[in-house]
């Protein structure tokens, strides 16, 4: 370590960032143990973290190998999901009519900050010779907000199309018909989410290479439970996790209402992938590719805890000013940031534990990980989108 650290630092500052990004990219995979996750994730990584392939400025293709599951017969076959998809029915809303879009938005208005103003440790900051002003600190709030906004767009346009997806491919019937709600709410959360980016704070940042690796190995992967997996449970945990946090941290009022109505939305997507998923692990699947599954879920925890470390955000504020790894150090140690972690795994792992996928094999890796303070919270189907609205209003008041 002190001789990495000794030629890190005799390295010019764009050379050193380089190299630490190879670096880290080369650790993601390296964590991958189970040789079954690094086939599903590693191509991905390399499209994402070595290649860029979300920041070239194109769009990307990603080729789809699902099958799509016909049933003829039309069979009403799964209540729970029957009943979901009449919530669902009954839960639409108007991005356009519902939201009140003539509010008047100012990002840098301390009066109405977009931001709690302690999401950021600014000590940390200082310790690394980075001092800024209160107009500064402002204006890296707005920053902030924009990114993780952009990254819930990304995440959300992600979500349309495995819904899509997931639609055909899924072996029940009900649903089906519930996922047909669902691709309607992802292309609504499209929507007002590019809507507001573009209208009120009027910039967007490139999608995060770690959402890019975890969207690409779920778009390219032929299996429908593990899209299941990866979008109904993991990114959907993730979406629930941050949206839950911005909606306590948050005064600025259209954005609030904005929030409010996608948490209702992602409730009861998790609830839908956890109905599907259940039966499906434990009464279809062999032990092997249950254990695959069991270590897939655990290594994408890991890669959504530890590496959204807002690089872009980095990249325009701080290069040659800070070093990746001090940056790195304040984005793990920002109150916001730890806020966050900790909402999304308190949805998270109830969910794995749920559909039967936190057995006494995995459980130790958890452990080490810190992860098991949440192994006894309440699982979706346990907790509505108006009682998750409900609690999120009471800590916010």
């Amino acid at each position: 370590m002190m001789l990495k650290d000794s030629v890190m630092g005799s390295l010019p500052p764009v050379v050193r960032d380089q190299v630490d990004a190879w670096l880290e990219a080369a650790e993601v995979v390296s964590e991958m143990k189970d040789p079954r996750v690094l086939r599903s994730l590693g191509p991905a990584s390399v499209r994402g973290l070595i290649l860029h392939r979300g920041k070239q400025g194109t769009p990307t293709k990603m080729p789809a190998h699902h099958s799509a599951h016909f049933d003829w017969t039309y069979p009403a076959d799964q209540p729970e999901m029957r009943d979901l998809y009449k919530r669902a029915k009954a839960g639409q809303w108007d991005g356009d009519k519902d939201l009140p879009w003539s509010i008047s938005v100012d990002p840098e208005n301390p009066e109405v900050p977009i931001l709690a103003p302690d999401f950021i440790d600014h000590q940390l900051l200082a310790k690394h010779g980075v001092r800024l002003d209160e107009k500064e600190r402002l204006r890296l709030d707005y920053s902030l907000v924009t990114w993780m906004l952009s990254q819930f767009l990304h995440g959300e346009q992600g979500a349309l199309f495995a819904a899509a997806q997931v639609t055909e491919a899924v072996q029940f019937f009900d649903g089906k018909l519930y996922g047909a709600t669902q691709v309607m709410d992802e292309g609504r959360h499209v929507e007002v989410f590019s809507r507001y980016l573009q209208d009120k704070l009027g910039r967007l940042y490139q999608v995060n290479d770690n959402l890019f690796v975890i969207i690409d190995a779920l778009m390219t992967d032929g299996r429908w439970d593990m899209k299941f997996l990866g979008m109904q449970i993991m990114v959907e945990g993730l979406a629930l996790g941050a949206f839950s946090t911005l909606f306590t941290m948050t005064k600025e009022p259209l954005l609030k209402e904005l929030l409010k109505r996608v948490i209702l939305d992602e409730a009861r997507h998790v609830h839908y992938g956890v109905i599907a998923l259940k039966q499906h692990i434990n009464q279809e699947l062999s032990e092997r590719e249950r254990s695959e599954r069991e270590d897939w879920a655990y290594e994408v925890a890991l890669l959504m805890r530890n590496r959204f470390m807002a690089y872009e955000v980095f990249d325009e504020w701080f290069a040659g000013r800070l070093s990746r790894e001090a940056w790195r150090e304040v984005v793990l140690g920002a109150p916001g940031m730890s806020r966050f972690r900790h909402t999304m795994f308190k949805r998270l792992v109830p969910n794995l534990r749920d559909i039967g996928l936190m057995t006494p094999r995995i459980m130790p890796a958890y452990e080490r990980a810190g992860l098991t303070e949440y192994f006894g919270g309440k699982a979706a189907p346990e907790l509505t989108g108006e009682q998750m609205v409900a609690d999120l209003e009471r800590e916010a008041a």
